[in-house]
């Protein structure tokens, strides 16, 4: 498997050097001198202790697997549920936990997963200046143990800061999803859709595609202080290898707009292309790869700007406007 490219830059013009190159890269040292590194660094009592400051009674959601599970969060043999429980747990707790559990081979796994920091830890954004972004994005701070997340994909850009212990990501680009066998979307771990494979152990009759993902794969180790740009949509499996593991991320949308979820086209397409004759779907396939992929160039650029209507540039009232009548198409044809 192939490393992911690493640079020492700190700053905005290095991540939209990335963002126009689409590829995953790390920041080698970029968050090395924030407070929580700092205290990861001395040892993971510290760490523990510097985060406590920032618990104000919130109730955060976790999830806890047992140890002879060895750190993965999955479904059961079935897929009807999950190997691990969901619980809440003030911050406090969760750190209490870790404190307890530390050193234990037979631990169970703990994570504290995607909390948002201006509500639940504040003045932690402060504190932690983010250096490769122009404006201000949220902050998401993901604390456990030993623990493996499956190979998962998010549908926004993101730059993961290692904060506490080691991680690796394993990375694959989107159009390796067919040989990463998605599981359903009904009903996932942590809201995101995964892949059914054991990376561990990969059952390689039941997913005989799996080494040609990993033909395509990047790896990307990190320590305490480094961050990874995760792009848009691509898959990462992601293991945590200590008794203590603290990750800081971003998510965003690189414009600011968002006129609605692409993954609910996929959905409605499913619903209304998929079960066509192959034929009907070819046609719909030259359809979509025309006025949405635009392969054979802008579209519509014979007309008037002004008449272009929906194959033209939208603005906001054109947007609200096509929205409002696709909700109103959806609701007739329940």
């Amino acid at each position: 498997m192939k490393r992911v490219t690493s640079s020492g830059a700190t700053n905005p013009a290095a991540l939209r050097q990335v963002l126009e190159i689409g590829e995953p890269a790390i920041f080698r040292g970029l968050v090395r001198d924030w407070p929580i590194v700092q205290a990861a660094l001395q040892s993971h009592k510290a760490v523990l202790n510097y985060l406590r400051q920032f618990d104000r009674g919130h109730s955060l959601t976790t999830m806890l697997a047992p140890p002879e599970l060895k750190g993965r969060f999955f479904y059961n043999e079935d897929v009807t549920g999950f190997t691990f429980k969901h619980g809440d747990a003030r911050l406090s707790a969760a750190l209490d936990f870790l404190a307890n559990a530390a050193g234990r081979s037979d631990a169970p796994a703990m994570a504290v997963q995607s909390v948002p920091v201006r509500q639940n830890l504040p003045g932690f954004e402060e504190a932690h200046p983010m250096p490769l972004h122009d404006e201000p994005v949220e902050p998401r701070i993901w604390i456990g143990n030993r623990a493996i997340v499956a190979a998962h994909h998010d549908h926004s850009e993101n730059v993961a800061c290692c904060t506490a212990g080691r991680r690796r990501f394993t990375l694959f680009p989107p159009d390796q999803v067919s040989n990463l066998y998605q599981g359903p979307f009904e009903l996932t771990p942590a809201r995101a859709t995964i892949s059914m494979v054991d990376f561990r152990n990969p059952d390689r009759e039941k997913f005989p595609r799996f080494d040609e993902a990993l033909a395509h794969s990047l790896v990307a180790d990190l320590e305490p202080g480094d961050a990874l740009y995760v792009p848009y949509l691509w898959w990462h499996h992601v293991e945590a290898f200590d008794d203590v593991n603290i990750l800081v991320n971003y998510w965003w949308q690189p414009d600011g707009k968002v006129s609605g979820h692409p993954r609910d086209v996929l959905m409605h397409a499913m619903i209304t292309i998929r079960q066509l004759p192959p034929a009907q779907r070819a046609a719909w396939k030259a359809m979509f790869d025309h006025y949405i992929f635009e392969e054979n160039g802008p579209v519509a650029d014979y007309l008037p700007p002004e008449r272009r209507g929906v194959m033209g540039e939208l603005d906001d009232t054109m947007i609200r406007q096509l929205r409002t009548a696709l909700a109103r198409s959806l609701m007739t044809k329940v």
